[in-house]
């Protein structure tokens, strides 16, 4: 990691060398292999993207610069590397759409947002469609019927397949058949983002950017207003998702010339709402139950709960028998309980003892009477005291954690601790037992076992909702001699 920065730093350093870099940080990854940087100088901030998928690459310069130029809603690209894999645009900040969801919640302010979404996804697809070079679309140039057929597979084998429902396989594909060509009716295609949701839409002085626009193509309309609408975790309340769609519709018809008929674009939308409520279930199955990802699994349960009530309240738009069939299969509350963590209550015995210790002092004891739980050694993550800045520090220190979260295995390490933990917090909340000590050892009892502790604490309360004792062992004793 540490010659990736190296490289980031230089590679800034060769578009603007009388620029002095004061920091360069690595910022939390998503879905993706693309890894961002935020570059700070004396002046401003910058993002440096590095990705080794030159064509993705290619495809978001191109559609960047394109928009760009059209005075879009989209961060500035300033400077690509040669062979594109590092890229710096302009700094957005932290705060996306969905972040204000989760903090304001639905206030007039939330809502005015999203109107600003849709007058900006607007000009985006009309506007910036116009003219543009699909040639650098990374899969297909547009969403056809096969791109739509693809969609749809793309479910049935990567959510459909793992919930062992019993259907007629010859009947269901008819049925994809017949949807995709139902959606193929709509004629008027423009610029498609194709992952329009919240979480993509960054918002910074009250001003709305999207990003991650580089699977995008030329499609319909109405499927990045459904994506944007339907979005699971966002659970937009429903008069807001019939109101804003029509907001979309005045604001693309005006674009347009008042030339769309407002009936059969409301019509096929629901169409649109459809698929793509199933092409994110293939995505969560895919992420989620065959990648083990949590944040995936975790979205299950609100994507089913999303889609039944389409299912009770708006329906599919034509006939469709053996889909219809599986789908009011998929959303019983028996199969979305499959995917809900068990969470504590106001009755629940359990109590979670996290500790960090030093090897050097030995693991704490457990006093519960039960023996002892579970005891990590992070002895086998690069060490942050070898080095100078952070010997001072402890793992609740923010240069200490990004060292840990940026640096070193301490990702991969706390996934595997999560999936181990998680089974015998569930069975205990189950069996309403009423202890489990977790340890967490390093060196010194300094940084990695502190972060590891913490993070592990945090992961419990958010997951479970469980009661949790927090210790650290050397930090507790020093600050107790203080």
């Amino acid at each position: 990691m540490s010659t990736i920065i190296e490289q980031v730093k230089t590679f800034f350093e060769s578009w603007k060398p009388e620029t002095p870099v004061e920091d360069v940080r690595q910022l939390a990854q998503a879905g993706s292999d693309r890894q961002y940087f935020r570059v700070k100088t004396p002046p401003r901030s910058y993002i440096v993207t590095y990705n080794n998928n030159t064509p993705e690459n290619s495809a978001f310069l191109e559609f960047s610069r394109h928009f760009a130029s059209k005075q879009l809603a989209v961060p500035e690209i300033f400077h690509s590397s040669a062979d594109k894999q590092f890229y710096i645009q302009a700094d957005l900040g932290d705060t996306s759409l969905f972040d204000i969801v989760q903090t304001e919640g639905y206030t007039d302010r939330t809502f005015e947002l999203y109107q600003k979404t849709f007058a900006q996804l607007a000009q985006l697809q009309i506007q910036g469609g116009t003219g543009l070079n699909y040639d650098y679309c990374i899969a297909t140039r547009s969403f056809d019927r096969q791109a739509i057929y693809s969609d749809l597979l793309y479910f049935k084998y990567y959510f459909l397949r793992a919930l062992k429902l019993n259907y007629d396989k010859n009947l269901l594909l008819n049925d994809f058949e017949m949807l995709s060509y139902y959606l193929m009716q709509e004629r008027n295609k423009y610029f498609m983002h194709r992952d329009c949701q919240s979480r993509n839409v960054m918002v910074k002085d009250d001003k709305v950017y999207f990003i991650d626009y580089q699977g995008g193509m030329q499609g319909a309309l109405q499927y990045d207003v459904a994506s944007m609408l339907w979005q699971a975790k966002a659970a937009l309340p429903f008069e807001w998702r019939d109101e804003l769609v029509h907001y979309y519709f005045d604001r693309v018809n005006d674009l347009l010339g008042n030339q769309l008929n407002k009936k059969d674009f409301l019509d096929i939308y629901k169409g649109f709402v459809l698929i793509r409520m199933l092409q994110t279930l293939g995505a969560y199955g895919f992420r989620g139950l065959f990648e083990r990802k949590p944040h995936f699994i975790s979205s299950i349960p609100f994507a089913l709960r999303n889609l039944r009530w389409f299912l009770e309240n708006k329906g599919i738009p034509i006939r469709l028998p053996e889909l219809e069939k599986v789908l009011n299969a998929m959303v019983d509350e028996e199969i979305i309980k499959r995917f809900e963590n068990i969470k504590a209550d106001k009755e629940s015995k359990l109590v979670v003892k996290i500790c960090s210790f030093s090897y050097k002092t030995g693991h704490p004891e457990d006093l519960s009477g039960n023996g002892g739980g579970f005891v990590f050694d992070c002895r086998g993550i690069l060490n942050p005291g070898r080095y100078e800045p952070y010997k001072k520090l402890t793992g609740r220190d923010k240069p200490v954690q990004d060292f840990l979260l940026y640096q070193t295995e301490m990702p991969v390490f706390l996934q595997h601790v999560y999936s181990l933990v998680d089974i015998s917090v569930s069975d205990y909340l189950k069996r309403d037992f009423d202890s489990l000590m977790i340890s967490f050892g390093c060196t010194g009892g300094q940084h990695r076992s502190v972060f590891a502790a913490d993070s592990l604490a945090k992961h419990l309360q958010q997951k479970f909702g469980v009661k949790i004792e927090l210790s650290h062992c050397i930090q507790d004793a020093k600050n107790w001699v203080n």
